[in-house]
């Protein structure tokens, strides 16, 4: 088991801060920019991809009811009814989701891109150390928003 840290850049509070900022910084550029323009369209499809990963990331967690670390030492507690809600992780799923159409949209061109990947990285990893989440929820949140996030790059209109 991963030891439990809550300090610094790790804190739960930052954690929620990177959310935050993500999502203002989607709706925000979506709103701003518009779906005209190339920019516009990526924060449309970001925008529908981290609806999509809410969405999934919630209904998820209710089939598999599976215990956080913060409520059993044990990892194999699946279906273990309400209030068990670990996996896969929500949050990793929005930030993945959030920044796969950035970096698949403009990492060729803009190689600085793929930097955005740090952002689930980091959430992944502060989930885990806060005992929110285990490690294959983090690893699943991440391939499910980045999955989300990549099959709205491929979609030609914003459902939102």
């Amino acid at each position: 088991m991963i030891r439990y840290d809550n300090d610094g850049i790790i804190s739960r509070r930052t954690q929620l801060l990177v959310e935050h900022l993500t999502f203002a910084t989607v709706v925000g550029g979506a709103v701003w920019e518009g779906g005209e323009s190339r920019l516009g369209k990526t924060y449309w499809q970001s925008l529908d991809a981290t609806a999509l990963g809410a969405a999934s990331s919630t209904a998820l967690k209710e089939v598999f009811a599976r215990s956080r670390p913060s409520q059993s030492s044990d990892p194999n507690l699946w279906f273990q009814g309400k209030g068990h809600y670990s996996f896969p992780s929500g949050e990793v799923t929005f930030v993945s989701a959030a920044v796969t159409p950035f970096v698949l949209e403009y990492g060729h061109d803009h190689p600085s891109a793929y930097a955005l990947e740090l952002l689930p990285l980091y959430d992944a990893v502060a989930r885990v150390k806060v005992s929110g989440h285990w490690q294959s929820d983090v690893v699943a949140g991440f391939a499910l928003g980045t999955g989300l996030g990549y099959l709205e790059i491929g979609r030609a209109t914003s459902e939102l």
